[in-house]
């Protein structure tokens, strides 16, 4: 039977790239070496690397306008860390909108002053706050664009003078926007572009090198920019993956194809929600994520009966992060709208034997 996979992450890639990522743990590209034994110093490799690099800003149109491209490891969770220790000097504001941004806050408070202009807390994070003031004296102002835990996305992201910084880990290439008005972009891989081990940061060239504090070495990304993404041995296989998964965006089209399908997915799941009176949604409607719909049931009476008709339709992932309850369908890049339709029939069907 044919899987529909809802996981939040790791989660699910185009087939194409499985096949040809499987092949490359074999032989990759005829050299009768596997891509999991090859050096990461060869050309073969560096190759991998300097087209991944480059295809990512290609396909965020920021290419040839002053960024650097890094794949670097320890996730998003080092990314909060190394974010304050490269550009607080007195001053951060950071926007809470879950889990992430709250925890990216507590290692930006080791740095410096930290000030939560805003934060959605107050309802378990299930909108997006608006209508906020980011400090002219800031060093940066720091937000996270999808909250994958409670479903929430920022469709708008505020014109300020001070330089943005966004996490993007949960809907990076997911759909157009202008990256240029982002100084930095981090976003682990797992998501939308490739296996867990390696997390994307785009950086523009004139925001380093204005805190007066020395930087360890492998949290200074002036050394991982020097070094191009070589200062220590990358995670070779997350980045190839990774590779091939941008390779695949641009054959469809890029960003601006793959929001087309995103949006499809998204009106079909939420139109479901909404019309169907056995579920609710958890978020607010305005600010509903493309990639991850959370709902619940208005009848708890009735999870067992569900949860046996959705896992015997194939559906995996469905479950909700502990923090929300319920479920969450995750519909990033590679998902197909018709895992969204079965899972849609599923719930349809639901309604009519309750």
């Amino acid at each position: 039977m044919k899987k529909h996979n809802f996981s939040a992450g790791p989660c699910i890639l185009p087939q194409e790239v499985f096949q040809e990522a499987s092949q490359a743990v074999l032989n990759f590209n005829n050299s009768g070496l596997s891509i999991l034994e090859i050096s990461h110093r060869s050309k073969a490799f560096v190759d991998v690397m300097e087209e991944a690099r480059n295809l990512s800003l290609e396909l965020l149109g920021l290419k040839g306008k002053g960024y650097q491209a890094l794949f670097l490891q320890g996730g998003a969770s080092l990314e909060f860390l190394m974010v304050a220790y490269n550009l607080l000097e007195k001053k951060a504001a950071y926007l809470n909108t879950g889990t992430w941004a709250d925890k990216a806050i507590k290692e930006a408070q080791l740095f410096g002053e930290v000030d939560v202009v805003a934060s959605s807390k107050d309802k378990n994070f299930n909108y997006i706050p608006k209508g906020y003031k980011i400090p002219k004296d800031a060093d940066y102002f720091h937000c996270t664009s999808n909250n994958t835990i409670f479903g929430t996305q920022m469709k708008r992201f505020p014109a300020t003078s001070v330089p943005l910084v966004c996490d993007m880990s949960s809907d990076i290439f997911s759909r157009q926007m202008d990256f240029s008005k982002f100084d930095l972009i981090y976003a682990g891989a797992q998501k939308n572009m490739g296996p867990a081990g390696t997390t994307l940061v785009i950086i523009k060239d004139d925001i380093l090198g204005k805190v007066t504090r020395k930087i360890p070495s492998m949290l200074d990304y002036k050394q991982h920019i020097e070094k191009e993404s070589m200062y220590n041995t990358p995670s070779v296989y997350p980045v190839y993956v990774s590779l091939l998964t941008l390779r695949w965006l641009k054959a469809q089209g890029g960003i601006a194809a793959i929001e087309k399908l995103n949006k499809k997915k998204a009106v079909l799941m939420y139109s479901e929600i909404d019309i169907n009176p056995l579920f609710k949604g958890f978020t607010a409607n305005e600010d509903r994520s493309i990639m991850n719909a959370t709902f619940n049931l208005k009848n708890e009476s009735l999870k067992d009966q569900f949860d046996k008709m959705w896992k015997e339709a194939g559906i995996i992932g469905l479950n909700g992060h502990r923090s929300v309850g319920g479920y969450r369908a995750s519909m990033y890049n590679a998902l197909p709208l018709e895992s969204v339709q079965v899972l849609v029939d599923v719930m349809g069907d639901l309604e009519r034997k309750a």
